[in-house]
């Protein structure tokens, strides 16, 4: 079943240029959806229920966003972590300072993919097996708990068993309580002997 509208996560699109588009000074520009009313000219916008309902004050809030970061025209000054994350996407550094959140990370990928081909494909592998060992061992621990539980959940039932017949030593003769438990003659036989 589809959530209701409200809950719709927006679209927001970065789209990195390092080809000159359009004419402008700014390396970061920022769009957004208008609906313009074609026979009237009209702006759609939100009813005050909806601005409620949406916790939004505009039309444009509900749907795609899209960034046009211009790679070149940047001046190499980071200001913020955004300028950072600009920065690594123009010169393919990390400076020392920097502090923008996943920038390393995303540098240890680049670092992999610029690899020569071979060398590349012998770090997927390396990477595949490490994962395919991880799924072993989870798979093994996973198996292993799992049989705990079996074996724990069998030796409770065997112990209540033993419990029940104790109780009814007293009572009924060695073959009844041998049929109505389910334990063999010889068994009961002995928690007798055991418990007499």
């Amino acid at each position: 079943m589809a959530d209701p509208y409200a809950k719709v996560v927006k679209v927001i699109s970065v789209n990195i240029l390092y080809f000159d588009l359009g004419h402008g000074d700014d390396y970061i520009y920022r769009g957004t959806t208008l609906f313009r009313g074609i026979h009237t000219g009209d702006k759609l916008d939100l009813s005050s229920e909806q601005q409620n309902l949406y916790k939004k004050e505009t039309v444009s809030e509900l749907f795609p966003e899209y960034y046009l970061l211009k790679i070149n025209q940047f001046n190499d000054v980071a200001q913020n972590t955004l300028d950072e994350w600009i920065y690594f996407l123009k010169n393919e550094e990390i400076k020392d300072e920097f502090q923008a959140q996943g920038l390393k990370q995303a540098k240890e990928q680049l670092d992999i993919m610029k690899l020569p081909e071979d060398e590349r494909r012998a770090f997927d592998r390396y990477v595949d097996d490490l994962h395919y060992h991880a799924s072993m061992v989870e798979s093994s621990y996973g198996i292993g708990i799992l049989k705990g539980r079996k074996e724990g959940k069998e030796e409770g039932k065997k112990e209540s068993q033993i419990q029940i017949v104790i109780n009814l030593l007293d009572i009924l003769d060695d073959d009844t309580i041998a049929k109505k438990t389910g334990l063999s003659l010889v068994t009961v036989q002995k928690l007798r002997d055991k418990h007499s």
